[in-house]
């Protein structure tokens, strides 16, 4: 909770106002139960009040009835207005807190890379951006006000209830003593099932979520019994938890107002028999009466305060769990600059293993792959060394699986080298601005990632202030102008969630005409045209190639046959340069790439048949 502190202490003053209004609306409402007992006074002797009865309350000696009714009123409307002001200001100051969390979650979010991921469900994710954020809200809003106004409101009916009756109000109050005792034992269970509740509802948004996005592969393998069972077990367990905090709030409530039934009979038994004594008047045992009714909120709403207060506390367990996920230094840096290179590229000795990437148990990348704990671990990438001159080519060439798009991983920086490094224009990637070094390299990735907007934005998505002409030309280059033709409304058509309204080659087009208008100072397409025949390949290549003239070009390929006009061609073979060279040269070696280039080939010609 003492993240949630920093949050708070923003909006210090704005609390004070309404903690100070609610202390105005809680001695309002204890001044009409006093009032009240004055006009029962009035009322049972039938005559003025006494002046030192008056005295007490500011009144001259001949007031009257009605004056006290007048004064009722308004003190009735002040405490009504402070009520409000309250409500109205801690509820405001609670959703601006939220608003500012839930930005400071979502930037740290996007500082954390693959591995954190890896880790967590995207679905678990929302529901800690919705549903958590929400339970801290509420403790932060209608939880403040409570928390506020129950003490005050407990302070002020116990100073008034003693005024009248010592010995009433210990007899009282010997009922809820017991009570607090019960409640402390009970808090702590609400705690754990809370997060229970919390952490189980974020695995029925996690499922819902997985199945949605993969709807198109659950409706095409028929199996959608399958998932609806297993949503149904996800939802049964979510449902048991939520029972098990249901009984426990089930049983504090009429717990709470059963004292508060029992106080109110101590004190019809004993405060008649005061009464009937002559000890104590019936308009003192009016006020008292209404002191007590005053009470009965702060002890009734005890329940709800210690479960608000502990669903919270679960809830920013789990934010926490988001804000203490370590960034790379670099993430932090606010660089905006922009990086002048040109665009020479060496991979100096690098090794890379996705199991070691987050030092597994503490181990640390060791050159024959093995853990201090002793576990072996196989390498993605292993002793590769490879360089592209400044506006040249590098083609990229292997079997599915041999490590050709964790080269790519590697420089952007997605992911550290376990060894070795990788140098830009000479300078070690890790030494340069993070930021700035990400917009030098323009990438287009293997899987295609659009967003639901227009045709238009998401080819602008690097550039937003992208000429509708530059477009236009990218979509040209990319090959889009004949599909762009057939959409119903051009440009401005909302290629829907994920851009399930286009094609796999379409999307992928999509991308390179994304990295086109971006004009990064080096180019690199994993495996980018994957999802398109040959022949469209190569129509794009060619006119891609007349695009990025005099820039640094990577090309990452399973197909051999479009990388032949490369400066140089690498084969990686289980995460190592088998061969390199040319086209001509590796053609001559009659190895691995003259293998895939054939097979290719053959592919092509059956294709045409």
């Amino acid at each position: 909770m003492k993240r949630l502190l920093i949050y708070v202490r923003r909006y210090a003053a704005w609390y004070g106002l309404g903690m100070l209004c609610t202390l105005v609306a809680s001695a309002c409402g204890m001044t009409v139960a006093y009032l009240s007992g004055v006009a029962i006074k009035s009322i049972q002797f039938h005559h003025a009040l006494t002046f030192g009865t008056l005295a007490r309350i500011g009144l001259p000696a001949h007031a009257t009835l009605g004056r006290i009714v007048a004064m009722l009123c308004g003190v009735a409307l002040i405490g009504g207005t402070a009520r409000w002001l309250s409500r109205f200001t801690i509820f405001n100051t609670g959703r601006d807190i939220e608003y500012d969390l839930r930005n400071d979650l979502f930037a740290h979010l996007t500082r954390l890379g693959p591995v954190f991921y890896d880790r967590h469900k995207i679905g678990d994710l929302m529901s800690r951006l919705v549903n958590d954020l929400t339970a801290v809200r509420m403790m932060v809003g209608m939880g403040v006000v409570t928390f506020a106004d129950a003490p005050a409101t407990t302070f002020f009916a116990l100073t008034f209830m003693l005024s009248v009756s010592v010995r009433l109000t210990i007899a009282v109050l010997a009922p809820y003593l017991l009570l607090l005792l019960g409640i402390k034992r009970l808090s702590r269970a609400l705690m754990v099932r809370n997060l229970r509740v919390q952490q189980g509802l974020g695995g029925i948004e996690s499922k819902v979520q997985e199945s949605l996005a993969g709807i198109h592969v659950v409706k095409a393998y028929a199996l959608e019994d399958h998932e609806s069972a297993l949503f149904r077990k996800s939802n049964d367990d979510y449902n048991e938890l939520g029972l098990a905090l249901a009984r426990l709030r089930g049983m504090m409530i009429p717990t709470i107002r059963g004292t508060s039934a029992f106080a109110v009979m101590v004190l019809l038994i004993y405060g008649g028999s005061l009464v009937t004594r002559g000890i104590l008047q019936v308009g003192d045992l009016v006020a008292f009466m209404g002191y007590l009714a005053r009470l009965a909120w702060p002890v009734t709403s005890l329940g709800w305060m210690i479960s608000i207060y502990q669903r919270a506390k679960a809830a920013m367990e789990r934010l926490n769990e988001i804000f203490s996920a370590p960034v790379q230094p670099d993430e932090l840096e606010d660089d905006a600059a922009t990086l002048k290179v040109r665009g020479a590229i060496q991979w100096d000795h690098v090794s890379f293993s996705y199991f070691l990437r987050d030092q597994i148990e503490g181990a640390v990348a060791e050159s024959n792959g093995a853990s201090p704990n002793g576990h072996r671990y196989e390498y993605a990438l292993r002793d590769i060394s490879a360089s592209v001159p400044a506006g040249g080519k590098l083609a990229i060439v292997g079997r599915t699986g041999s490590g050709k798009s964790t080269m790519v991983k590697l420089l952007t920086r997605q992911f550290e080298p376990t060894s070795g490094r990788i140098l830009l224009d000479g300078t070690d990637i890790r030494a340069l601005p993070l930021h700035s070094m990400r917009k030098a390299l323009g990438v287009v990735p293997q899987e295609p990632v659009l967003f639901t907007d227009t045709m238009a934005r998401n080819i602008a998505f690097g550039r937003p202030d992208a000429a509708l002409d530059e477009i236009r030309t990218a979509a040209k280059i990319a090959g889009l102008e004949p599909d762009i033709a057939t959409l119903p409304h051009g440009l401005d058509t909302v290629v829907g969630e994920r851009g399930m309204a286009l094609s796999g080659g379409q999307k992928q087009r999509t991308t390179i005409a994304r990295l086109l208008t971006y004009r990064p100072g080096v180019v690199v397409l994993d495996d980018a045209l994957s999802s398109v025949d040959t022949e469209t390949e190569k129509s794009v290549l060619e006119s891609l190639e007349q695009s990025v003239v005099g820039r640094t070009t990577i090309v990452v390929a399973h197909r051999a046959s479009t990388v032949r006009d490369a400066d140089e061609i690498i084969v990686l073979e289980n995460g190592m340069i088998a061969e390199r060279g040319t086209h001509a040269e590796l053609m001559a070696r009659r190895g691995i790439y003259a293998e895939l280039f054939r097979r290719q080939l053959m592919e092509e010609e059956l294709a045409r048949y």
